[in-house]
């Protein structure tokens, strides 16, 4: 399972998505450009000591990654209508989420319409934090596709 945020901005939304990822064996795909340095201390800070457990990359186009890839993906936003939980997710998914002020750019809309799932909120509300959303999705992919991590005690 990987988890693609698009252009973040928010370095603690990204450190604790680099949490949740370690917490659940999943990895990160960052997409540039970044609004913030990987060497910014807060985002270390979110991060806290995780760092090294994820699997950490960065890209610059997207769509020519997506276009090149037989792994199953899908995109979310507040602006879509299909729940998030009838995705058909499996172990090799890509979650794909846009940048917390911006979204996902309208060409991924355009040419994936069918690609996009939303997490049913209140109708006055605006849009969940990014790393909220991130985990969310990810547990709930990580359920569907049985490739929710153990317990070890």
């Amino acid at each position: 399972m990987q988890i693609i945020l698009f252009q973040p901005e928010i370095p603690q939304n990204t450190g604790n998505i680099v949490r949740t990822c370690a917490a659940t064996g999943a990895s990160l795909i960052l997409v540039r450009p970044l609004g913030f340095s990987l060497s910014n201390r807060y985002l270390k800070r979110a991060g806290l000591d995780y760092w090294d457990d994820v699997s950490i990359s960065e890209i610059d186009d997207l769509a020519q990654f997506l276009d090149q890839t037989n792994d199953p993906f899908f995109f979310f936003s507040s602006k879509a209508t299909k729940s998030y939980t009838d995705a058909p997710f499996s172990s090799n998914s890509l979650l794909i989420f846009g940048s917390e002020t911006q979204g996902l750019p309208p060409h991924f809309h355009e040419k994936w319409p069918h690609l996009f799932y939303t997490i049913p909120m209140k109708p006055s509300a605006r849009c969940l934090n990014l790393a909220n959303s991130a985990a969310i999705v990810l547990y709930e992919a990580l359920r569907k596709s049985d490739s929710m991590p153990t317990l070890d005690f």
